[in-house]
């Protein structure tokens, strides 16, 4: 991918705090105008690669561009571009929603009348209007959420750093911030998301990196993630459930692999073959089941899940 292409190329960054490697060489490439998903546990690494990327935290060793800006020699020019919400809401508390969006606008530099149309508007695109003359005191966690991201966009950035923003929010919440960060990208502006969420991951970012111990251990889309860790699985729900046995034994010959019993008790897995095409696998496995006379209800294909990626992966590595 061309550097024009590109948000950030981050080349082995390197990050110690005293004896602990924090970041231990992280290697990224962030396509512009997209979400671009960093997943890790707690201590991997997430939050100090970002706070490097952002000029906040000097690296180490390795070098990094935001479109094409050097991290080091032209970190003012970065900043310019930048915005990042961190894990906290950095608002006021004491005052309401707009006078925090008011407050903000004017350090940027807006005019009095300006600051207070600007902030209205991102109450407004945020779904907060109602909540304009509302101390952030009183806000839930999902209003305070989407208050900080609007605060983060006061100056539409070329790439906004969200760091685990849902942190600690309900599901209904976790769907609004979602939505939030679908709109700001679809304006143009690339997020780089930090999450522990895997569902968070599956549902917005269009590539991914897995962090552990300060590494880049896997990266790719949530498709090529899932299939780099195995195959996925066909579900066959049965007519009959005294030809459970027979299906089971067929589908072992036709597929070469091991077929579980569910404990649906007209219901049985079996696991797919990576690197052939699993559409056609499942094609493969019902027509050896319709010529042997089982009668099929109903089936279901699937990849293995972020989660089962992410668990294997970690495991790898600590092993």
């Amino acid at each position: 991918m061309s550097q024009r292409d590109l948000a950030i190329r981050a080349e082995g960054l390197v990050k110690h705090f005293k004896d602990v490697k924090a970041v231990d060489g992280v290697d990224l490439e962030v396509p512009a105008g997209t979400v671009y998903g960093v997943l890790g546990p707690n201590g991997a690494g997430k939050t100090t690669t970002v706070r490097m990327l952002a000029t906040l935290l000097r690296p180490d060793a390795g070098n990094a561009t935001v479109f094409g800006r050097d991290l080091l020699a032209d970190a003012a020019a970065v900043r310019s571009q930048v915005s990042l919400t961190g894990q906290y809401a950095s608002l006021d508390e004491d005052l309401t929603g707009i006078e925090n969006l008011i407050l903000l606008s004017r350090l940027y530099g807006y005019a009095k009348p300006a600051a207070r149309e600007r902030g209205a508007e991102l109450l407004e695109a945020f779904g907060l209007s109602h909540a304009a003359g509302k101390q952030v005191k009183a806000f839930s966690g999902g209003m305070r959420r989407r208050l900080d991201i609007a605060a983060s966009i006061i100056v539409t950035p070329k790439l906004l750093f969200l760091d685990e923003p849902t942190t600690g929010l309900d599901p209904r919440s976790r769907n609004q911030v979602w939505d939030v960060v679908r709109t700001i990208v679809a304006e143009g502006t690339t997020v780089l998301l930090t999450t522990q969420y895997l569902e968070e991951a599956d549902q917005l970012a269009g590539r991914i990196a897995v962090i552990d111990t300060g590494r880049v251990i896997a990266e790719g889309t949530p498709g090529q993630l899932k299939s780099s860790v195995g195959a996925g699985s066909i579900r066959v729900r049965l007519h009959h459930a005294d030809q459970r046995v027979h299906a089971q034994k067929v589908l072992a010959e036709a597929l070469g692999a091991e077929v579980e019993l569910d404990d649906d008790p007209v219901s049985v897995t079996a696991r797919l073959s990576p690197g052939r095409d699993t559409a056609a696998q499942g094609a493969e496995a019902l027509g050896e089941l319709a010529r042997a006379g089982v009668l099929v209800d109903d089936f279901s294909l699937g990849q293995p899940s972020l989660d089962e990626v992410f668990l294997a992966l970690t495991n790898r590595v600590q092993a």
